[in-house]
């Protein structure tokens, strides 16, 4: 890919609304997204109904106190407005695609031809599941933020044993809004020396609320960018501590095509143009055939039009093959 790919996150943030389910992802496409991620659960599909403390979150999160089958149930996507959502989003022209997070949402989801597998951090060791996404033949996008180098590598195996060789791995930090000083970016070329060999694709889930996070990350050759995205994190839900308005994300969107313009490609071609303003070997005085040349009367000045001063010591005590006058830009068929 010669151009980022940028993924709106919509998660929780439409407040089990449709209708501003739909307003998000109209608003995703309007701030440059190029595609709009759900995430296709139930809370029985990830959990259990069982108020022991095992199933209570106590980690420093934002969830903290909150059971998870509870916070689940709260915070899905019911099924059946997503393929409402899919036919949406096909008609303004953006793509949408979901994180399944068993194989019934596999099922489901190829039932309603999504392009994309997005598999989360903390399914990203579930084998089973990744190889059954995977074996769909649709490309595989794998968020890493709590797996090994080695998990990494298993996940990687798991696509390739079902013969699905377009995977893209996403360096992230499981943390929620996650802090710049635990982004730890120059994990990216690390990964993209590790895995690029291996035709694996590297990019970035981010969940800190900085643009410098995506910038730097394209910089680093991430080649997919995915950040949480809300109408307004007023409207609450259970991600949006953590959710880009659409003004930051527009913001982050044209800090990532800027970035990709700047970086452009390896070239080192010479804009001849560009160097009027260079150095060259001119004559300085008034010099008559058979005088010699000296510092005096040749020097390295601006602008280009001369020889070039690489040839200056070369130069120097050499005789005039005819007059010069001083400003005269100097060749070597001046030069005996």
């Amino acid at each position: 890919m010669n151009r980022t790919f940028i993924i709106a996150e919509m998660s929780a943030n439409h407040c089990g609304d449709l209708d501003l389910a739909k307003k998000i992802i109209a608003k995703a496409k309007e701030c440059g997204a190029d595609a709009v991620k759900l995430q296709t659960y139930t809370a029985d599909t990830m959990t259990i109904d069982c108020k022991n403390d095992y199933f209570k979150v106590a980690s420093g999160t934002l969830w903290d106190n909150k059971y998870y089958y509870d916070l689940y149930s709260e915070a899905y996507t019911p099924w059946e407005w997503q393929g409402e959502l899919k036919q949406y989003a096909n008609n303004i022209g953006i793509e949408l695609f979901s994180t399944p997070f068993d194989k019934a949402a596999v099922d489901f989801l190829e039932s309603i031809d999504v392009k994309y597998y997005k598999i989360a951090s903390f399914e990203a060791i579930d084998l089973a599941l990744v190889k059954y996404a995977a074996s769909k033949q649709r490309p595989m996008i794998i968020s890493a933020g709590i797996c090994s180098e080695e998990e990494m590598q298993d996940a990687i195996d798991a696509c390739k044993s079902v013969g699905n060789h377009d995977i893209t791995l996403l360096k992230c930090t499981s943390a929620y809004p996650a802090k710049l000083e635990n982004m730890n970016l120059l994990t990216i070329p690390d990964m993209i020396k590790k895995f690029g060999s291996q035709g694996v694709k590297i990019g970035l889930s981010d969940h800190s609320m900085n643009v410098e996070t995506v910038v730097a990350a394209v910089a680093l050759g991430a080649q997919v960018v995915e950040k949480h995205f809300t109408l307004d994190r007023a409207l609450g839900g259970a991600d949006s501590a953590f959710s880009l308005n659409p003004d930051e994300f527009k913001t982050t969107v044209d800090a990532v095509r800027n970035t990709e313009k700047v970086l452009g490609k390896i070239d080192y071609s010479v804009n001849e143009k560009n160097r009027k303003f260079a150095r060259s070997l001119f004559v300085c005085e008034n010099i008559k055939k058979g005088d010699k040349f000296t510092d005096e009367n040749v020097r390295s000045i601006r602008p280009s039009d001369g020889l070039h001063p690489k040839y200056y010591d070369e130069i120097i005590g050499k005789i005039a093959s005819r007059d010069l006058d001083r400003g005269t830009p100097l060749k070597l068929e001046y030069v005996e």
